[in-house]
């Protein structure tokens, strides 16, 4: 049964008999999602409609009507697609936070070009997740977003990292940003991770789902999932990617740091 309703250049959600409520009876966040491969798109309408924290606004397949589709419906969450027909995602970025600069942006695409990774950041996105993103991650990163953080695929923090990091041929390493706040030439005893912790922290590094860490060490997701909000309170992040980020930096990751 579907709950949309099609109208020229767009996928309008129609709202149920049954509004969304989260445990508490908080409104869920909106959630936006520009996308132009319909199955795709389908395929997360699908998969929000039975997650309760989140509920989808509107869904549409290219960026033609953008300034009217965000003045009308000021969406707490965006995710993004970067290739669709008319205004690409990067640019369409940029306008979305100059409508409403509360939103966050999630780009949600194929691409791990540096360019655009970089160009989508400097818009405005806050996180950067590839489309083979398991869609219980996704879910996760919207509400990661939203409460601050910067959730960001694996193979993309290795980017972001890799470019802040000095080339081969300077001597001097780059001083941390915030030495009170990194954990720079410390080892993981030092942070208090525990030995799963830190076993579960390298299977993020290596692009593991929860699940497949918990297929890993037999034990289950959500298991997984309470070892990661661990980590993140020992290690001083707000998401995956942050939390990748750091380890990659400070050697947490082992012998995982991209070349």
């Amino acid at each position: 049964m579907s709950y949309f309703i099609t109208l020229p250049h767009a996928r309008i959600f129609a709202m149920s008999k049954h509004a969304k409520t989260t445990p508490n009876n908080m409104a869920p966040m909106s959630l936006v999602i520009f996308e132009d491969n319909r199955n795709f798109r389908e395929s997360l309408l699908q998969f929000f409609q039975y997650v309760p924290d989140i509920e989808v606004v509107g869904a549409f397949p290219d960026c033609s009507e953008l300034s009217e589709n965000i003045s009308r419906l000021r969406p707490d969450v965006i995710l993004m697609d970067i290739d669709m027909p008319g205004m690409n995602g990067i640019d369409a970025t940029l306008q979305v936070k100059e409508l409403s600069p509360k939103t966050q942006v999630v780009m949600l695409t194929v691409s791990e070009e540096e360019e655009r990774i970089f160009n989508a950041l400097r818009n405005g996105a806050t996180g950067y997740l590839l489309k083979k993103t398991d869609p219980e991650e996704i879910a996760e990163s919207v509400r990661s977003v939203y409460k601050g953080g910067s959730p960001m695929s694996p193979a993309i923090a290795r980017k972001v990292l890799q470019y802040f990091r000095p080339s081969a041929n300077e001597n001097k390493a780059p001083e941390p940003l915030n030495p009170e706040k990194t954990i720079e030439n410390h080892d993981a005893h030092s942070t208090g991770l525990t030995p799963r912790e830190r076993e579960i922290l390298e299977g993020l590094v290596d692009g593991l789902s929860y699940k497949m860490i918990a297929s890993r060490f037999y034990i289950s997701p959500d298991t997984v999932k309470n070892h990661i909000q661990g980590i993140y309170r020992k290690l001083h992040v707000n998401s995956k990617g942050e939390a990748i980020s750091l380890a990659l930096k400070t050697g947490l990751a082992g012998n995982k740091n991209a070349h």
